[in-house]
């Protein structure tokens, strides 16, 4: 035997590589990152830590956006007049956030059918004389000098009752008519209720969570082509019924052509960013808020932090959203409980498109909508429907089975301490009845083929021996 014999031989895929782990400083980095991100409670961290920082962001910038409009001499208000009234709303919303951290998950999905029926009543009396008009629309009740969105409320209730009704008929969504009814014929009827005010833009962020909970709950993908096309459709419909909705689109598909018109924001917005360049002008130094940029503190708020902040501070506010959506899907996808899961995928995507469309929208990406920037821009019911979807997002990440273990065994931690959080409930998945075909239910996976389901009872009942004899003899009991 020669010598090329007696080696080994090697596999025909070439020996197996290790893969190469950064050196130096990256690689002493990259492992610190790491270690702390398989920590039990590295999600709820990253929760509040982006919440605070895009928080404090949108004081200041609203501080700054918002001194010049905040003068006037008519109603004798300051220069802080708007800055008082938002900062109102945040410490509101902080408690509002500390609300949806410690209430248990279980009641609030208990709570959720109401909340829709609720919000549903609310849609509807905001058409009646006891709702407010102004800008051509009606879509607010205003109490005082506050004014609430019912519309704002609507998304979220639409988000826990639709994972609510889909969990419930886990076993059954591979049927379309389970899939489907009743939770998209509710999300229609909002829609319409919405449309009615007129709000484009609130309607299109209810479909963004109507299509989210279809999505995380697995729904199969030609749905999506189905309702993708029929969005598509439904907003040219609607753009062009209205003259002001048609001259905005007519804006962006041409905006040269109309710059001191409906393009006239738009237009002013990209002058803001282009102003900024790379480091930007310096806070409270930006010309835009001086009449230059109408509603700058609420709808184009992003412009001025471009032309405060420049492109760095830009780029800065797209990284803590972006992280807000990795650690978001992260802690959907680390959960056990489906409720969760869909709840948690579909709050991040919500509150991730929102700032998406408003960012698109300022740098000339997308048509002009009335949507916020969450956390940031200045509004009252946006702020606190906003934080409560951080709170419940946090509260999400102390129910992931590591962070159950950890708070269960070495306690509540400082942050639980401080804040007298209770210690989360242990995932126990519901018992799997005999032939109800919920196998996968339990883990909260999609639902699988109808062919890889287990029998029904009443199949398994024919196919016995027995089946169809009596089972006692005539006259007895």
């Amino acid at each position: 035997m020669t010598a090329v014999e007696e080696r080994p031989q090697a596999d025909e895929r070439g020996p197996r590589r290790k893969r190469r782990r950064p050196e130096g400083r990256v690689g002493t980095v990259y492992t610190t990152l790491t270690a702390w991100l398989s920590r039990p409670l590295a999600d709820f961290h990253l929760v509040l830590a982006l919440t605070g920082l895009l928080t404090v962001i949108g004081i200041v910038m609203v501080l700054s956006a918002s001194s010049v409009a905040s003068v006037d001499p008519a109603t004798g208000s300051g220069v802080y007049s708007l800055f008082k009234k938002h900062l109102v709303f945040v410490l509101s919303g902080s408690v509002v956030f500390y609300l949806g951290l410690r209430m248990p998950l279980k009641r609030t999905r208990a709570l959720s059918s109401m909340a829709v029926l609720v919000c549903l009543g609310m849609l509807a009396l905001v058409l009646t004389p006891l709702g407010s008009a102004g800008g051509g629309a009606q879509r607010w009740f205003v109490i005082g000098s506050f004014s609430v969105q019912p519309v704002e409320f609507t998304k979220v209730a639409l988000a826990l009752w639709g994972a609510h009704v889909l969990v419930t008929k886990y076993g059954l969504l591979h049927q379309w008519r389970h899939l489907l009814v009743p939770v998209v014929p509710v999300a229609l009827l909002m829609f319409a209720l919405v449309m009615a005010q007129p709000n484009l833009s609130g309607t299109i962020t209810l479909g963004v969570v109507l299509a989210s909970l279809l999505w995380f709950a697995g729904a199969p993908k030609r749905l999506f082509a189905v309702l993708f096309a029929g969005g598509i459709a439904a907003v040219v419909v609607l753009a062009l019924t209205a003259s002001y909705r048609a001259a905005r689109v007519l804006s962006f598909l041409s905006p040269a052509s109309d710059t001191t018109g409906s393009a006239y924001q738009a237009t002013q917005a990209k002058y803001a960013l282009a102003d900024g360049g790379l480091f930007g002008k310096g806070l409270g130094q930006g010309p835009s808020k001086w009449a230059y940029l109408p509603n700058v503190q609420n709808d184009f708020i992003f412009a001025v932090i471009g032309e405060e902040l420049g492109f760095l501070g830009c780029v800065v506010v797209i990284g803590l959203f972006v992280g807000l959506a990795i650690v978001g899907l992260r802690i959907a996808t680390r959960n056990l409980d489906p409720w969760i899961r869909i709840v948690a995928g579909t709050l991040t995507v919500f509150t991730v498109s929102q700032a998406g469309i408003n960012i698109g929208y300022v740098v000339g990406l997308l048509p002009v909508t009335g949507v916020t920037l969450p956390l940031i821009s200045a509004g009252g019911t946006s702020i606190w429907v906003t934080m409560f979807l951080m709170g419940l997002l946090a509260n999400a990440a102390r129910h992931e089975p590591e962070s159950v273990a950890a708070l269960r065994s070495q306690g509540p931690g400082k942050f639980g301490r401080l804040l007298r959080l209770p210690a989360p409930d242990v995932y126990r998945p519901p018992t799997r009845r005999r032939g109800s075909g919920r196998a996968t239910a339990a883990r909260g996976a999609r639902p699988s083929a109808r062919r890889t389901r287990s029998a029904q009872p009443a199949e398994r009942r024919r196919a016995t021996r027995d089946y169809g004899r009596r089972s006692t003899r005539r006259g007895t009991t």
